[in-house]
C-alpha cells in the first residue's frame, strides 16, 4: 500500500507542475481533465501525508525512550505522545484504505429516478407519491435541482409512475443504494376495520449518461406525439406535445410530456432512454463478473426487497443491512442521511474484504 501511496503523491507533485504551464492553462479541456484529478488525490495525498507524520512521531517518541534518563514528568509526556501516534496512524491507514478502494466512474454524476406502484393497487400509487416526495425534500437539502420527466398521476394523487432527473455533483453516489422494492406496511385512510396492508413500490436509478457513452443512432428510434393527459383524461393542454420513443433494437419504451413544448419533451425523453441503455449495459457487465466482485458495486438488485416502512412503529428497516430507524417522520421528510451512510459504510466494508481476501 506504501508503495501505491507514494505512487499517487508523486503524481499529484506532476500535476501541480503541470497546471502551472502555460500551454496547459491554454488548453482547457486539459487544464479541466488535469484539475479533476487533482482534486480526485488530494484527499488520498493529505491523508498520507498526516500518516507519515504520525509514523515519524512514532519514531521520535521511540528513539527518545530507548535513550533513557528523562526525568518522570518528560518520561510521561513522550509516552503519551507515543500513544497518540500509534493510534492516530492506525486510524490514518484504515483511512487511506478506504480512500484507495476503486472510485465508481459514476458517483459524481447526476441521476435519473423511476419510482412505479408494484403490489397494492391505489395505495401502492400514493406510496410512491410519498417516496417522490421523500426523494425531492432530500435534494433539496443537498441544494440539487430535480426535474420531472414524465409521471402518471392517479384520482386519489398517487403516481402509478412518475420519473425525474436530481442533477447535483455526487447525486448519483448518494441514490444509488435506492434501487430496489420498498415495502410499506400501514393502514390505508380507505380502511374501515383498521387493518394494516402491505403494498410494495420499485425504485430504478441510473446515472445520467452522456452522448459519448451511448451512442444512439436515430434510424433505431420510432418517435410517436401524443397529446399530454393527468388523472382523470384531463388535458394538461390541447396539443400533441408529449412524446413516446421506441428504441427499436431493445424495445425500449420512454415517454416525457411534463414540458408544453414537444422539442423539450423529445430532449428529456432521450436523456432518459440514453440512462435506461447505459443502465442496462452496466447491469450486463455487473451480472458478467463474479458474484463476490457484485457485492462491491452495491448498485441493488430491483427485484429484491430492499428496505420496509412501518408506519404503526415508525419504523424503517433496510434489509441489506439490518439497519433499523424508529425515526419515520423525519425519514419521509427526507431526511436520509444516517441510512444512507450506514450503506456506503457497508459496502466499504465488503469491498475491503474483497480486496484484502
Amino acid at each position: 500500500m506504501l508503495d501505491k501511496l507514494a505512487a499517487v503523491e508523486n503524481r499529484y507533485e506532476q500535476i501541480g507542475v503541470e497546471l502551472t504551464r502555460p500551454e496547459t492553462v491554454s488548453d482547457n479541456a486539459l487544464f479541466t481533465k488535469l484539475m479533476k484529478e487533482h482534486s480526485e488525490l488530494t484527499p488520498i495525498v493529505e491523508k498520507y501525508r498526516e500518516y507519515r507524520a504520525a509514523c515519524e512521531s512514532e519514531s521520535e517518541a521511540e528513539a527518545l525512550l530507548s535513550e533513557g534518563g528523562l526525568d518522570k514528568d518528560f518520561k510521561e509526556l513522550v509516552e503519551a505522545e507515543l500513544i497518540e501516534a500509534k493510534e492516530n496512524k492506525q486510524i490514518f491507514a484504515e483511512e487511506l484504505k478506504i480512500l484507495l478502494l476503486p472510485k465508481d466512474p459514476n458517483d459524481d454524476k447526476n441521476v435519473i429516478v423511476e419510482i412505479r406502484g408494484g403490489a397494492g393497487g391505489e395505495e401502492a400509487a400514493l406510496f410512491a407519491a410519498a417516496l417522490y416526495r421523500m426523494y425531492s425534500m432530500y435534494a433539496e437539502g443537498k441544494r440539487w435541482s430535480i426535474d420531472v420527466t414524465n409521471v402518471n398521476e392517479t384520482e386519489l394523487g398517487g403516481y402509478k409512475e412518475i420519473s425525474f432527473m436530481i442533477e447535483g455533483v455526487g447525486a448519483y453516489s448518494r441514490f444509488k443504494y435506492e434501487s430496489g422494492v420498498h415495502r410499506v406496511q400501514r393502514v390505508p385512510d380507505t380502511e374501515t376495520q383498521g387493518r394494516i396492508h402491505t403494498s410494495t413500490v420499485t425504485v430504478a436509478v441510473m446515472p445520467e449518461a452522456d452522448e459519448v457513452e451511448v451512442d444512439i443512432n436515430p434510424n433505431d428510434l420510432k418517435i410517436d406525439t401524443f397529446r399530454s393527459s393527468g388523472a382523470g383524461g384531463q388535458h394538461i393542454n390541447k396539443t400533441s406535445s408529449a412524446i413516446r420513443v421506441t428504441h427499436i433494437p431493445t424495445g425500449t419504451v420512454v415517454e416525457c410530456q411534463d414540458e408544453r413544448s414537444q422539442f423539450k419533451n423529445k430532449e428529456k425523453a432521450l436523456k432518459v432512454l440514453r440512462a435506461r441503455l447505459y443502465d442496462a449495459a452496466k447491469s450486463e457487465h455487473d451480472e458478467a463478473i463474479a458474484s463476490d466482485r457484485r457485492s462491491q458495486v452495491g448498485t441493488g438488485d430491483r427485484s429484491e426487497r430492499i428496505r420496509t416502512y412501518n408506519y404503526p412503529q415508525c419504523r424503517i428497516t433496510d434489509h441489506r443491512i439490518g439497519l433499523t430507524l424508529y425515526k419515520l417522520d423525519s425519514f419521509l421528510n427526507g431526511d436520509l442521511d444516517e441510512m444512507i451512510d450506514g450503506l456506503i459504510t457497508y459496502y466499504r466494508s465488503e469491498a475491503l474484504k474483497q480486496q484484502e481476501g
